[in-house]
């Protein structure tokens, strides 16, 4: 009978040990790629046999000494606005009437649309400055 206890622990670890190996990432899919930015025209490095694989990144010689863009181009967001441009964006806050987008005095209608024809303008920006973001680097 103890015999029998034994094996079907030891079965029912075995079986445990199996599905749980399913769910767990192996660890080659956790390490990240590692890449080298190079300008120019230096050249990618390897090995003295040239076994081993280097993932090199290619950019234009006048960025060598520059920020990298993707530190340089940040996005206002919540997290990174400065007090002062939210102290200015509660300037408007109640008021009413010509240009202030509200539906109380006559003309609120009028600052609605001046709003809606700025933030579709700042949209359209962003979207050519993303367009030609993604054209730059492009080889």
């Amino acid at each position: 009978m103890a015999n029998l206890t034994t094996k079907t622990a030891l079965a029912a670890t075995l079986l445990t040990g199996i599905g749980l190996g399913g769910f767990a990432p192996l660890a080659a899919q956790n390490v990240p790629v590692p890449t080298l930015v190079i300008y120019g025209t230096q050249k990618c490095p390897t090995d003295a046999d040239g076994n081993e694989i280097v993932v090199c990144v290619r950019r234009k010689p006048g960025e060598q000494f520059r920020i990298p863009k993707e530190l340089r181009e940040l996005k206002v967001t919540p997290e990174n606005e400065s007090w002062a441009a939210k102290s200015a964006a509660n300037d408007r806050v109640g008021a009413t009437g010509i240009g202030s987008c509200s539906t109380v005095g006559a003309g609120g209608s009028t600052g609605c649309f001046a709003q809606a024809g700025q933030r579709y303008k700042r949209e359209k920006q962003d979207a050519k400055a993303d367009q030609r973001a993604i054209e730059a680097s492009l080889p």
